[in-house]
């Protein structure tokens, strides 16, 4: 997918691609480096290259990215007496600029100044190693700590966030330039929460003010493509899908040609403002031969060439926008396709790995290399003459929490990204006479990963008890517990072709769909390039697999408010497909129907655009009437047009309608233009559509 999105990146007027270095990726076993197959970061910086563009690497060590554990491998976790983030060799690849390289500039740490306070006078120490530690690579370019007022010289202090151009205090040195290393064009989507999205001229208006108010010579959108968080490097509580309203279009293309056209002023020219009238101002870069001016109204900017020549607007943005559409292509509906194997629930304590009159915590049990910790107690009956109901009571700081009474479910709680942290089940249950195994699944959503020592956070069962009718609160917290790390599944890895017979599967049937259960069937690749997805909508909570890959978690029975799954579709990359007998296999913890899965290829079905004679024409068709771009994806043509009005429509892309001013010809005249092509353009012109209506 590499060369292609960078294509487009290029196409879309950018000229760096911004970049993480993950630590826990490329160094998940202390000693053990893999910078192999998707994780090969050089063979990705060189295709940027091989592109014509630059790079801005954020090496870290710390990075956050909704990216489990911020980036630190969990290794760390277990060094002695560590703490991360306070006082406490290159690349030989001739990646930097000065090497040859696309590299301009790097990062070091990431949004420090939030959690420093917590550090003491440790804090402002580390702040000054990073940055000793960074200049003293000798790599030849810049480098910058973003939210990090304080960045000490050389280090260039930078802004995150939706408006910069508001809210950055400015570089801390006349030395400095002013650098946005994270414009948010939209924001990460959590479990229980809808997609927020952010439109194109809301953008456009931030970056074009950032330039102006702040002086601002590097915007990074973030992101401008967005992807997938497989297996399990999401962060807590996010979904598998990141960032998917992100802009990948050239909707920035006009923009970013108008800031290139007026580069030298930007950087080299005599800035000056003054107001123009009330909210009202303008903002002028000279130099003795060149001159770009910036008018900014309350909710639009205009970028004047030569101070005279208005080249582009951003409550004016021809962007062209695109309707997404899942394309079922296979439904794997077929009973007899499928094989159930139930997860065993551990009941013998004797068998337990781990043993221990104590609650242990959560990841320094698993070492996050899985989700799942098992928690075992046995607890002994005695019938009471009141016949009074037995309350389980536990509380627990994971994210989900599962009960099992002698192996059947009873009960089940989750936590949300918002929530206060601690979650606790109360739920009736049946005991027989004398000794039973009380069962708890502990269950993280992703690793912390941001905020002040993370290195301490526990998670994990806090608290058990159990009330029998009247009589006293019994606390089993001291009792023997068992441990087991993982579910049996993971253990065997049976999602793999290798091992999938390591386990019994059996035929699926209405009994099947209980909590805890591992699904498996076969599916062929669709024909074609478009992206392939898996719409889950029918399923609860778990994993899934394919080919032994995982695509993620998926988490579609926590509605956001909307009513609505925060995700379903799930993406399986091309490389992970074979023609035919694809090995598809979840784990599904609470219950969900696998016959209602489906297949299918996701594809842009709709595009459109709208313009108005007002409009700033594209910068390569200055003197000539504004027009409206269409553009399908490579391989597909436009074959028909279900709206088309010149004159006063109303409305968006998804909810057009004639308006009073309607020209006749409207329909006929974009049919000519576009039907059978990739791409069309028709200028806002009357004597196209046979006069002004």
């Amino acid at each position: 997918m590499w060369p292609k999105l960078i294509a487009n990146a290029r196409k879309g007027g950018l000229d760096v691609i911004q970049t993480y270095v993950f630590w826990n990726v490329h160094e998940p076993v202390q000693g053990q480096y893999n910078f192999e197959g998707r994780y090969d970061l050089v063979k990705f910086i060189r295709e940027i290259q091989a592109q014509g563009l630059y790079v801005s690497l954020r090496i870290g060590p710390f990075i956050e990215a909704e990216w489990k554990y911020g980036g630190f491998p969990f290794w760390l976790h277990d060094v002695p007496n560590i703490t991360f983030r306070t006082d406490n060799e290159p690349f030989k690849e001739g990646l930097y600029y000065p090497q040859g390289g696309p590299i301009i500039i790097s990062q070091v740490e990431n949004e420090y100044q939030m959690v420093e306070p917590a550090f003491g006078s440790g804090g402002p120490r580390y702040v000054r190693w990073a940055a000793e530690m960074a200049v003293g690579l000798q790599t030849g370019v810049p480098w910058m700590m973003c939210k990090q007022n304080d960045a000490p010289d050389p280090i260039i202090n930078t802004c995150n966030g939706l408006i910069c151009g508001e809210t950055f205090v400015g570089p801390n040195s006349p030395s400095k330039p002013a650098l946005w290393t994270e414009n948010w064009t939209t924001r990460y989507p959590i479990y229980g929460n809808d997609t927020k999205l952010r439109s194109t001229e809301d953008i456009a208006f931030a970056v074009a003010l950032f330039i102006a108010r702040k002086k601002g010579s590097f915007v990074s959108y973030y992101m401008y493509h967005g992807g997938t968080n497989f297996g399990r490097f999401a962060s807590s509580y996010v979904t598998t899908s990141y960032y998917d309203g992100a802009p990948l279009d050239e909707y920035g293309k006009e923009l970013h040609a108008a800031v290139n056209l007026s580069s030298e002023p930007l950087l080299f020219g005599t800035y000056s403002n003054f107001s123009l009238g009330q909210e009202q101002e303008a903002h002028i870069f000279e130099t003795e031969l060149k001159c770009v001016a910036f008018l900014l109204a309350p909710k639009s900017i205009s970028i004047l060439s030569e101070c005279r020549t208005v080249v582009f607007e951003t409550a004016k943005v021809n962007a062209q926008y695109g309707s997404r559409t899942a394309k079922v292509v296979e439904s794997l509906n077929d009973i007899h396709t499928w094989k159930a194997f139930k997860e065993p629930i551990p009941e013998d304590i004797s068998k337990a790995v781990y043993t221990g009159n104590q609650l242990f915590e959560h990841l320094s049990m698993t070492k996050d290399e899985t989700d799942y910790l098992w928690y075992i107690v046995s607890y002994e009956y005695r019938p009471s003459d009141d016949g009074q109901l037995v309350l389980l009571n536990a509380e627990s700081r994971a994210h989900v929490l599962h009960a099992f009474v002698n192996t059947e479910y009873v009960g089940c709680v989750h936590g949300s990204h918002d929530g206060p942290g601690n979650i606790i089940l109360n739920t009736n249950i049946s005991l027989k006479e004398g000794q039973n195994t009380i069962s708890l699944l502990s269950v993280m959503v992703g690793s912390p990963d941001s905020g002040a020592h993370m290195e301490r956070r526990s998670f994990g069962i806090r608290k058990v008890s159990i009330q029998q009718g009247q009589q006293p609160l019994h606390l089993l917290n001291n009792e023997l517990w068992g441990y087991q790390v993982g579910l049996y599944g993971e253990g065997k890895r049976i999602y793999t072709q290798e091992e999938s017979s390591s386990v019994e599967w059996t035929e699926i049937n209405s009994l099947t769909y209980h909590p805890l259960t591992w699904y498996k069937t076969t599916f062929a690749a669709p024909v074609g390039n478009d992206a392939v997805a898996l719409n889950l909508t029918s399923m609860g909570k778990g994993e899934v697999w394919v080919n032994g890959e995982s695509i993620g978690r998926y988490w579609v029975s926590f509605k956001a408010p909307s009513g609505q799954p925060s995700q379903s579709l799930y993406h399986i990359p091309q490389h992970f497909l074979k023609p035919t007998d694809n090995l598809l296999v979840l784990v599904e913890e609470i219950g969900g129907n696998p016959l209602e899965i489906t297949v299918n290829t996701v594809s842009i079905t709709t595009v459109c655009g709208s313009v108005n004679e007002l409009s700033s024409p594209a910068l390569h068709t200055q003197g000539k009437d504004p027009e409206v771009r269409l553009r399908c994806q490579r391989g597909k043509h436009i074959s028909a047009i279900e709206f088309a009005s010149y004159g006063n429509p109303a409305g968006d892309c998804t909810t057009f309608s004639t308006g009073s001013c309607h020209a006749a010809l409207s329909e006929s005249v974009v049919k000519q233009a576009c039907i059978g092509k990739r791409g069309c353009s028709i200028p806002v012109s009357p004597a196209r559509f046979g006069g002004d209506p």
